[in-house]
């Protein structure tokens, strides 16, 4: 199980990479909003962190930077970008659900659940409709 943690890892520290350059477009609700999402996958990450080293595994520091998918220039693009954000943690975190049991799934699902609920706030701020998908996390 420790490949489907370690992935989910890296995705925690890709997210929370993210929020700096969404933050610092957004203003209002929206910035509380990219705090407050920014806080979730800190704490996320922490938890996996202690779980990987509690278990033995080294757990990977992130990265010193990691590549966007589109330039982040205004606030739309940043709106656009947590959507994105959020669902590509949402992917990583469904993909760990078929390896794991009991306690582990239980946190692999809170994981998949808690991306999910915040790429539909994104999209409700972001005016996107459908603000909901039918699967989250699947890549389609």
């Amino acid at each position: 199980m420790s490949g489907e943690l370690d992935r989910a890892l890296a995705a925690e520290h890709a997210a929370i990479f993210a929020y700096g350059p969404i933050g610092v477009r957004l203003t209002g609700a929206a910035a509380r909003e990219a705090r407050a999402a920014e806080t979730a996958h800190r704490a996320r990450r922490d938890a996996l962190v202690v779980q990987l080293t509690a278990g033995g595994a080294t757990a990977a520091p992130a990265a010193p930077s990691y590549t966007l998918p589109f330039p982040v220039t205004d606030a739309a693009a940043a709106l656009r970008l947590a959507v994105e954000i959020e669902e590509r943690t949402a992917a990583v975190w469904r993909a760990a659900l078929a390896a794991t049991s009991g306690a582990e799934r239980t946190q692999v699902l809170a994981g998949l659940t808690d991306a999910a609920v915040r790429a539909t706030r994104w999209r409700r701020l972001a005016q996107v409709t459908p603000a909901t998908v039918a699967f989250p996390g699947r890549v389609v």
